[in-house]
């Protein structure tokens, strides 16, 4: 126990860890994820794509700009959304992964 007590991090951090993974853990929000993982898109494209209504993907990216997921930047009149470094795409994908061996394992 020692040991282990000596490693662990302070409480702050897993804290910050725990709501990460809860803005993950919308199926909306990952495949908004996903979708930006491969291009960065506009609320209209995502909306096309996720089947979804603009306003309820504006919703979801506003929850994934406030937890520092996604950033974007404005072109003219459109916007485009990007994940907003390559740690997030490398969480998701190692997520992905995992998920996928294990449906094949």
């Amino acid at each position: 126990v020692a040991r282990v007590q000596a490693k662990m991090p302070e409480e702050m951090p897993l804290l910050e860890v725990s709501e990460l993974f809860k803005v993950f853990g919308d199926s909306s929000r990952s495949r908004i994820i996903c979708a930006l993982s491969i291009e960065e898109m506009c609320v209209n494209d995502l909306a096309a794509l996720l089947n979804m209504t603009p306003s309820a993907v504006s919703h979801q990216l506003k929850i994934l700009r406030d937890a520092r997921l996604v950033r974007c930047r404005k072109q003219g009149r459109v916007v485009y959304y990007a994940l907003d470094d390559a740690h997030i795409q490398d969480i998701f994908a190692m997520a992905f992964a995992h998920i996928m061996e294990e449906r094949e394992g």
